[in-house]
C-alpha cells in the first residue's frame, strides 16, 4: 500500500464501536475519524514508508452482537526521504517571540516536486483566527504569510506532518515536525526617504520620530530599496564592505558600525551613522543604508523584534520579494499565484501537539551535535 492512501474500515448491517491501527515498529497509533452512522472509518494522516501496521476493529452487528477483527498491512518502502533543513522562525536566528510581519520560512533538504502533498500537510495553528497561505519560492523552499499582519500577542504552531507524506516519484517525508512561536506587540516603523524622517508605532501609537539620512541615488544601487522590509537580524557590530569592489579599488570601503538591524540581503541595515548625523533629517549620503544617530540606533535595536515591519518609502528602487524577506512586496493575488493550493486557508484553533514528532530540523541537529 501506499503511504499517502488513506485507511479505510467500513461495517456492513452494523456499526463500529472502536478502529485502532498502530505501528507494529514504533507502536504509534494512526488517528481517524468514523462517519455519523458510525459505518465507515477513515484514517486523519498519512503512514510511514516501509511500515506494518496491525488494524484492529470492534464492530456491532445485527441483535447487538459484538465481534473484534484484526488485519494487518504493510505500506512501501521509500526510495528516498526528504526532510525539512531549516525552519523559521527558530531561537537562535530570530528568538520565539517575533514581529508581527514574521513568516513561516521551510527550506526541504531534496527538491518537492508534489508540492500540493506536501502543502496540504503543512498545518499553522493560531491562538487567534488568521487567514493566511503558503507560497513556494523554489523546489525546495516555501513561505508562510498571513493576508495582513499576524495579530498582536498571537500564539502560533506549526505542525508539518511529513511522515509519510508524498514528495516525489518514491521521495516519502521522514518525519514530523513542531515549531511554536509567539507574536509580540505591533510595532511597524515608517522610513521615508523624501521627508528624511522615521516613525516609530507600537500599539497604535506614536513612540518615537527619527531623523534618518537614506542612499544617497545617483546610480540605482546607492538608492534605500522601496517597499515592506522585515527586521532580519539585531547586531552589536557589523563590518559592511563595498558589494562591488575590492581593496585598492575604485569605490572600495570598510567600515565597522554600531547598532544595526538588517532589513535585506543587499546590505542595507538600520544603523548608527555619527559621521552622517549632520544629513540626518535633510539629506542622504548614505550608499543605501538608513543611517540614524548613535542613541537612536542603540533604542532602535533593543526596541526591535526580528519580523518588524520598516516600510521604506520616497526612493525609485524598489524592494524585491526574493530580497531577503520582502515576502510582503507581493500583493495577495500574487502570493496565492505561487501557492500548490491557489487558495488561502484560515488557521487552526491550538491543540495538543501529535504524539510522534521533532521539534529540531537537519540543520539545528547537526549544529547541536558540533557544539555538545
Amino acid at each position: 500500500m501506499a503511504p499517502e492512501l488513506p485507511v479505510m474500515v467500513g461495517a456492513v448491517n452494523g456499526a463500529l464501536r472502536s478502529v485502532t491501527v498502530r505501528a507494529k515498529s514504533k507502536g504509534t497509533q494512526i488517528a481517524g475519524v468514523l462517519s455519523a452512522d458510525r459505518t465507515q472509518w477513515r484514517s486523519k494522516r498519512t503512514m510511514a514508508p516501509g511500515e506494518t501496521y496491525q488494524v484492529t476493529v470492534v464492530a456491532t452487528g445485527p441483535g447487538g452482537k459484538t465481534k473484534q477483527v484484526s488485519s494487518e498491512f504493510s505500506t512501501v518502502k521509500a526510495t528516498q526521504l526528504f526532510a525539512i533543513d531549516k525552519i523559521l522562525p527558530n531561537k537562535e536566528i530570530t528568538g520565539m517571540t517575533v514581529g508581527i510581519g514574521m513568516p513561516i520560512m521551510l527550506t526541504f533538504d531534496r527538491p518537492i516536486t508534489d508540492r500540493v502533498a506536501v502543502e496540504r500537510n503543512l498545518l499553522v495553528q493560531s491562538s487567534k483566527p488568521v487567514e493566511g497561505a503558503w507560497h513556494w519560492f523554489d523546489d525546495k523552499s516555501i513561505t508562510y504569510r498571513p493576508k495582513t499582519w499576524w495579530p498582536a500577542h498571537t500564539k502560533v504552531k506549526l505542525v508539518a506532518q511529513l511522515a509519510g507524506v508524498h514528495g516525489g516519484p518514491g521521495m516519502y517525508g521522514s518525519q514530523d515536525y513542531v515549531r511554536e512561536f509567539t507574536v509580540g506587540r505591533s510595532q511597524v516603523s515608517h522610513a521615508d526617504t523624501a521627508t528624511h524622517q522615521m516613525t516609530v508605532e507600537r500599539d497604535g501609537k506614536l513612540v518615537r520620530t527619527v531623523p534618518l539620512s537614506a542612499g544617497r541615488g545617483g546610480s540605482m544601487k546607492y538608492y534605500t530599496t522601496n517597499g515592506v522590509h522585515l527586521a532580519m537580524s539585531r547586531e552589536d557590530v557589523t563590518t559592511m564592505t563595498s558589494p562591488d569592489a575590492g581593496p585598492g579599488s575604485a569605490g572600495y570601503y570598510s567600515l565597522t558600525v554600531y547598532d544595526t538591524v538588517r532589513i535585506s540581503d543587499s546590505g542595507e541595515y538600520i544603523h548608527g551613522a555619527p559621521w552622517s548625523v549632520g544629513s540626518q533629517g535633510n539629506s542622504n549620503v548614505s550608499h543605501g543604508c538608513v543611517n540614524i544617530s548613535p542613541e537612536n540606533a542603540r533604542w532602535f535595536k533593543e526596541t526591535t523584534l526580528i519580523g518588524d515591519p520598516i516600510i521604506v518609502s520616497g526612493s525609485p528602487r524598489p524592494l524585491d520579494p526574493t530580497n531577503g524577506w520582502g515576502h510582503w512586496q507581493q500583493t495577495w493575488p500574487q502570493w496565492l499565484r505561487w501557492s500548490g493550493l491557489r487558495s488561502g486557508f484560515t488557521t487552526e484553533a491550538l491543540s495538543a501537539v501529535p504524539v510522534s514528532h521533532s521539534t529540531t530540523t537537519k540543520a539545528e541537529e547537526s549544529k547541536k551535535k558540533v557544539t555538545s
